[in-house]
């Protein structure tokens, strides 16, 4: 089975707001691609990944006048993709939500939002004190990650789609603004973590095969301000201590070299500098789905030799997003 997650860049703004793809030569919002430049190249690596489920990461907005699985339907049918069925979960405000594309002849998939006393559905409030004043905070999710109760004929599995808040500064007038929007944001990120790591420690004590995937923001050594807080969010998630843990390859080496080459998932571009490439996206799977001996593969277009030497798909991966595909090849029945 392939599993993949990826962060598809203002999906939503290549549809109208019948769900159409608007294949033409006005201006997407990736700078200088159009969006049928954008539309041909997301065509191309979803064709290519050739992927059982595709957790996908700014998909398409869901709003009184959208609709994100009529979109990625109509998107599915236009390149005869095999993941035509569609799963969304808890509708958000921000025009990028969290969606599963599926191949039903695969596995069947629902929404299956978890919740207890100690911790709640993610489209609810978490009480965390985060500036250590004694008094907690309401942490929410802009965008409140998608539970996915997974059947295949060799098993159950769990899915939990997960896009967590920005660390950037927007909106930051000044360099002191800047560091503390910045401060404040990862607050926000590590306690939004903090949360998803207790709904991840549920399922490894219920002995859950769990698959956590998407866009964290966030990584091992990203930024500065990780050492005001100690830790990184992803590794909250992955376990700590005496927790279960979670596994990836791709955040096990980061956190194993705090200097030197790490892998990558984004490339940002920026005014008048070189591009800046961060690892930021994740596939993590709980112990038992490890032993089965996964295969995880980052979709880079220049360190990925079937990427590299394949041109049409290179350019198609550059074209299509600032983030690459993370894919897991799994054999559920091993």
């Amino acid at each position: 089975m392939r599993i993949a997650t990826y962060n598809v860049e203002w999906f939503n703004t290549l549809f109208d707001d019948s769900g159409a793809l608007v294949f033409d030569d006005t201006w997407s919002s990736r700078w200088n691609v159009t969006k049928a430049m954008q539309i041909e190249a997301l065509g191309l690596v979803f064709a290519a990944m050739n992927a059982d489920a595709v957790m996908v990461i700014e998909a398409p907005d869901t709003s009184p006048t959208r609709n994100a699985r009529t979109a990625l339907t109509n998107f599915a049918e236009a390149f005869d993709l095999r993941t035509k069925a569609i799963l969304t979960g808890f509708a958000n405000d921000t025009q990028q939500e969290i969606a599963l594309m599926y191949d039903p002849f695969v596995m069947e998939a629902r929404h299956d939002p978890q919740a207890t006393a100690d911790v709640p559905r993610f489209d609810h409030a978490f009480p965390m004190d985060v500036d250590i004043d004694a008094k907690p905070e309401e942490i929410v999710w802009s965008k409140p990650p998608l539970e996915v109760a997974v059947t295949t004929p060799d098993g159950a599995l769990r899915l939990i789609g997960v896009h967590a808040k920005s660390k950037a500064p927007h909106g930051a007038a000044n360099a002191k603004e800047a560091t503390r929007i910045s401060i404040e944001n990862r607050r926000k990120q590590l306690a939004q973590c903090v949360w998803l790591r207790r709904r991840v420690s549920q399922h490894l004590d219920d002995g859950d095969d769990l698959i956590v995937l998407g866009d964290f923001n966030d990584g091992p050594g990203l930024d500065e301000y990780e050492k005001l807080f100690g830790r990184s969010g992803v590794e909250i998630v992955l376990g700590e201590g005496a927790q279960k843990r979670l596994y990836d390859p791709h955040a096990d080496l980061a956190l194993s070299r705090r200097l030197g080459p790490t892998p990558t998932t984004a490339r940002f571009k920026r005014k008048g500098s070189p591009f800046l490439e961060v690892l930021l996206d994740y596939i993590m799977v709980s112990p038992g789905l490890r032993a089965k001996a996964p295969e995880w593969h980052i979709w880079h277009p220049y360190n990925h030799p079937d990427c590299y030497n394949a041109p049409d798909l290179q350019k198609a991966l550059l074209t299509a997003s600032d983030h690459f595909p993370v894919i897991l090849d799994i054999d559920l029945a091993n």
